[in-house]
């Protein structure tokens, strides 16, 4: 009990700028703050720089500690917690910009005109290959693909056993992709 009272007394002498005073806390608390940022950060090093933004930081805002309201070691540690996220969310933040920038370098640049023309060609490859299946096939393959249409729902719109609309779309599906094979190639 009596280091939480001298690390409270310490802390409030440090918030009048008592330099001893911050030394003291520092050899009191530096052990608990740096694990603790080590726990959320993982590498030594940044443990390190941040362990030393949470002392600046404790050196500046020590003022602002206020008794009252709890006990100083828990305070100073909720510092450490909070820069040690904050660095993680940074550090999280960095990469993700890194990794957009890189996906757009490796982007080729848009053409809205080429896009639409290969858009229309596809279409009209698809409707030229779906003219090519037999009329029962076209019928099943629109319902399930176009009209979103489970296979047993389209035996019950079309009136057939469901071993019969697998059978048309499986082999319309066969000959569509025979048809477009050839459109790609």
């Amino acid at each position: 009990m009596d280091v939480v009272e001298s690390t409270d007394a310490l802390l409030t002498r440090v918030g009048r700028g008592d330099q001893q005073a911050f030394e003291e806390l520092y050899g009191q608390v530096s052990g608990p703050v740096y694990g603790l940022i080590r726990r959320v950060l993982r590498d030594p090093a940044q443990s390190e720089e941040v362990a030393q933004e949470v002392f600046l930081e404790l050196w500046r805002t020590a003022a602002r500690y206020d008794p009252r309201r709890g006990t100083a070691l828990p305070w100073i540690l909720t510092l450490a917690h909070r820069r040690a996220v904050d660095r993680v969310r940074s550090v999280r933040a960095a990469g993700e910009r890194e990794q957009r920038a890189a996906r757009r370098a490796d982007t080729p640049p848009f053409d809205q005109v080429v896009e639409e023309v290969e858009s229309v060609l596809e279409r009209d490859w698809v409707r030229r290959c779906l003219g090519r299946l037999t009329d029962l096939q076209r019928q099943a393959v629109t319902l399930a693909y176009y009209d979103g249409y489970t296979y047993r729902e389209v035996a019950r719109r079309l009136a057939v056993p469901l071993g019969t609309v697998k059978t048309r779309m499986r082999d319309g599906l066969l000959r569509l992709r025979s048809c477009l094979d050839g459109a790609s190639a």
